[in-house]
């Protein structure tokens, strides 16, 4: 079977952060990757969109290549690891992608990197959960249901993602698939769109892939990159 690389945002990690897409097993070679951070045991290491793009690739390799699908800040790696490697890259799913990188100049990126930069250049001065705190309320408006504990250090030690030196991939088939919420991951898919992807906005908020209509995105436009790798 062709494998299908999945690589989950922030939260929830590993097989727990595609619930609908777990569906996909019995028809793909699934991996659900877990990132650099989201360790499952011991203290979390700090955030590394480089080796977990190495990582993905190295997941391909021993197959001849095959789909990466990935959620948030995972799409940074996903697309990291489809620029140093396209022959084992053979599409891109890319949900709600956090590649501020490629945006950093365009209105509502900028007006996102103006909000949340001022809080990780002050970070190493922050305890973990005031950090989570902080970064939960510049977000929502409210500080309630952020993180603690460990899932704060982990969220405190992660890369922010417009630090990735992204550039645009050539020849990668590409989805992106958005929850229509949020102007700053609507521009980044517009963007995407400008350089050949296509672009599917699904309801589900940060999350469209837990929706039908978002998994049903997902899993038709894998199905379409099997068809045309067999055709």
């Amino acid at each position: 079977m062709t494998r299908v690389v999945l690589v989950h945002g922030s939260g929830r990690a590993g097989a727990a952060a595609w619930p609908e897409q777990r569906l996909l097993a019995g028809r793909y070679d699934c991996l659900f990757l877990r990132r650099r951070g989201w360790e499952t045991a011991g203290e979390p290491e700090a955030g590394d969109a480089e080796a977990d793009a190495a990582s993905i690739l190295e997941h391909l390799a021993g197959t001849g290549g095959g789909h990466v699908v990935a959620h948030s800040a995972g799409a940074v790696s996903a697309l990291l690891a489809a620029v140093r490697d396209p022959r084992l890259v053979h599409s891109l799913t890319l949900i709600e992608p956090a590649a501020f990188s490629l945006t950093r100049d365009l209105p509502a990126t900028a007006r996102h990197l103006a909000t949340l930069a001022p809080l990780y250049a002050e970070r190493d001065r922050l305890s973990a959960d005031a950090f989570a705190h902080r970064f939960t309320q510049l977000l929502t408006g409210q500080g309630d249901g952020a993180p603690t504990g460990v899932d704060a250090r982990r969220l405190q030690r992660q890369q922010p993602p417009w630090e990735a030196p992204l550039t645009i991939v050539p020849g990668v088939p590409t989805l992106v698939v958005t929850g229509g919420w949020e102007p700053v991951y609507e521009e980044v898919a517009t963007f995407l769109v400008s350089t050949g992807a296509c672009h599917v906005v699904a309801p589900g908020g940060h999350r469209p892939h837990d929706t039908a209509e978002g998994h049903a995105a997902i899993a038709g436009f894998l199905a379409e990159r099997q068809a045309s790798a067999a055709a």
